[in-house]
């Protein structure tokens, strides 16, 4: 069974920069796709980026710039490199994979999802 561990988050200054890792186990990490979402408090789950098992990478246009997401298949680990955060930025990170055909997007179309971790950008 897919397990996957996210870290990294923490609370930072509105202009820093943080990098979150997710952990993958229990599976075939080199043939997934994965991707990050967030959840501000409140507020649905929302899309952040993915990348492909070759590497491509795909993002909403309000990261595009700011956030990198970036895998290391020897490590079964993908990152999130965020800069130039923003208060707004505050959320759960989530990271995810099982892709299921849904569109990219949508919590739907992701099987499996690890516990999150809390980033929180003070002004």
């Amino acid at each position: 069974q897919v397990q996957l561990v996210e870290s990294g988050g923490g609370l930072v200054q509105a202009g820093d920069s943080l990098r979150l890792s997710c952990v993958c186990s229990g599976g075939f990490f080199s043939s997934y796709s994965m991707a990050w979402f967030r959840q501000a408090h409140g507020k649905e789950r929302e899309f952040v980026a993915r990348i492909s098992s070759g590497g491509t990478t795909y993002y909403i246009d309000s990261m595009k710039g700011r956030f990198t997401v970036s895998r290391d298949n020897a490590k079964n680990t993908v990152y999130l490199q965020m800069n130039s955060l923003k208060p707004e930025d505050t959320a759960v990170y989530y990271c995810a994979t099982g892709y299921n055909g849904r569109s990219w997007t949508t919590p739907l179309a992701w099987n499996n999802w690890g516990q999150g971790t809390q980033v929180t950008v003070s002004s």
